[in-house]
Formats: structure tokens, C-alpha cells, sequence
């Protein structure tokens, strides 16, 4: 029988998303796992993105989604894959469990105070999803602050790239109300077809400061100690840099932002080339978020 949540399913995969989700470079052997986390974490921003569904239907959808994560129910198939998988590498629920926390407060909370107020935000909707991978291949903990900020970086770029339909269609704003201030914009600017200079102003800022986070992540594919997952890593930064580089000189809501399939070509080997003299260099952690400017 098809669970509530699986019902619900947009038809989005893995291979729709920015960023490779267990791709070729990774080890056959955790390509399941993490696609079986991909899936329940795919399953819960579909309910938390549902057009139709109220507030209460999605709290409750997503509460069951939990529920069979922790052995509570068997209702939902994608949770009880996710259980399974978890148990036999001996792995904790937590990250996932925090996905579903941020999924709650995409349901619950509209508007975001302040860059703390994103960075708190993305602790619970990016940052689990690299500790889950890091965790998956035995990495060590010491890991997890530059993989912490490009994952932080990873979610702020999609949230630009994606501000003016997250607004017409969910009302949902992840800019900063303070950078909407600093700038003289209005939130409601959003939804018009093309940036006004101030809102353009707004948005290319924190394209800039989210390029502080990605030199903060850098040193990860260094630090990773599995070569196919250090490679993986540095390809995923190669192709945030390139987006925000392109955030920082286009307008989101009336240009292209996005990579095509030769940029996806292109900066992949770049990607590649990077991570083998990264690798080689092995660099050291640097930084931390609330340096971040």
C-alpha cells in the first residue's frame, strides 16, 4: 500500500537537483544509503512544499515521516528504508531528524531576521546533509566545520536563485529582512519581473558574502580522507562557485542562474582538476561561519 507521504511525491529525483547526490564518484557501496536519505529528505520538502495541503496536514504528515524514522510506525515506506539502511550502518537518525526539523520551520516561518537567523535555519536544513555523507564514510568529525559552510553556502545560493518564486508561490522569504533594509528594497519586490537597482543591490550582496562561506568550505576535499568523496566535494564547490559568481553580476528573478549541461561538463572536470591538486595539498580548516562577512 502507498504511504500518505509517498503520495504526495512531486516526481523530482536526484538528478534534478543543483548539486550531484551520490553521483558516479562515490564508492558503490554508500551510493544506497545516501539515496535513501535522499529520498526521505525529498519526501519531506515535497509535503513542506505542497501548493494545496494546509499547515496542520503538513506538520502532521511530516510528524509521521518522523515517527517511522524512530521505529514508531511502520506507516511510511521511504522512513522505514532510511531506518533500515541507518541501522546496519550503525548510524544515528539525527541528521535526517533535523532535516525534518527544518521542513517544520519552512512550513511555520516565512521570514528570516538576519544572516544568524539564515545560518540557525541552515543548521538544521543543509549543514545535516554533509555530516550525514561525512558520517557515511567514516570521516572525522574535525571535518564537519568546512562542511558545515559550504553546505550552509550549497542552500543560500539556492534560495537566490530561487527568491522570487519561493515568494510568489509559497510567500516563503530567505533574504534577510535586515538586507532588504540595508539596501532600501522591499520584500514585495520580489514578485515584479525583473530586480530594481536596490533589491539587484540586496541580492548581489549576499551573493558576496556567500562566496566568504565557499572559502570556508575549501579546505574540505583536503581534509577528506575517502579520495572518490574528496573529488565529489571539490566538483560540488567548483559548480557553487560558478553560480555565485553569477549571482553576483546577474538579476535572479529575470536571468539565468542556473548551470546548463555544459557548464555542468565544463566546471565538473575543473571540478576534478581542483580536487586532485587540493587533495595533494591536503589544506588545512580555515575560518569559521560567524567570520563569514
Amino acid at each position: 500500500m502507498t504511504s500518505p507521504a509517498s503520495q504526495l511525491r512531486s516526481g523530482k529525483g536526484h538528478r534534478d537537483e543543483n548539486f550531484p547526490v551520490a553521483s558516479l564518484l562515490i564508492h558503490p557501496q554508500h551510493r544506497s544509503i545516501i539515496r535513501a536519505f535522499y529520498d526521505y529528505v525529498r519526501t519531506a520538502d515535497d509535503i513542506a512544499d505542497h501548493a494545496t495541503l494546509g499547515e496542520s496536514e503538513k506538520l502532521k504528515l511530516l510528524d509521521g515521516l518522523e515517527s517511522s524514522l524512530l521505529g514508531k510506525s511502520d506507516d511510511e515506506q521511504v522512513a522505514v528504508t532510511l531506518r533500515s539502511a541507518l541501522a546496519k550502518r550503525g548510524l544515528s537518525p539525527k541528521h535526517a531528524q533535523d532535516l525534518v526539523t527544518a521542513f517544520r520551520l519552512d512550513v511555520t516561518k516565512h521570514r528570516y531576521r538576519d544572516w544568524d537567523d539564515l545560518i540557525d535555519y541552515c543548521s538544521y536544513s543543509a549543514m545535516p546533509v554533509g555530516r550525514f555523507v561525512l558520517d557515511v564514510h567514516g570521516e572525522d568529525h574535525a571535518t564537519w566545520l568546512a562542511s558545515d559552510a559550504l553546505c550552509a553556502a550549497l542552500q543560500i545560493i539556492n534560495h537566490l536563485q530561487d527568491c522570487s518564486a519561493d515568494y510568489r508561490n509559497l510567500d516563503r522569504v530567505y533574504i534577510p529582512l535586515d538586507a532588504f533594509a540595508a539596501a532600501g528594497a522591499e520584500v514585495a519586490e520580489l514578485g515584479v519581473p525583473a530586480a530594481s537597482p536596490n533589491l539587484l543591490r540586496c541580492l548581489q550582496g549576499l551573493a558576496r558574502r556567500t562566496q566568504v562561506l565557499l572559502r570556508h568550505g575549501l579546505p574540505l576535499a583536503g581534509q577528506t580522507e575517502d579520495w572518490p568523496l574528496a573529488l565529489e566535494v571539490s566538483v560540488i564547490h567548483t559548480y557553487a562557485e560558478r553560480i555565485v559568481a553569477l549571482l553576483t553580476a546577474r538579476d535572479p528573478l529575470s536571468q539565468n542562474v542556473h548551470l546548463g549541461p555544459a557548464g555542468f561538463a565544463l566546471y565538473g572536470l575543473a571540478g576534478l582538476a581542483a580536487g586532485f591538486v587540493r587533495r595533494l595539498r591536503r589544506a588545512p580548516a580555515a575560518g569559521t561561519l560567524s567570520s563569514a562577512q
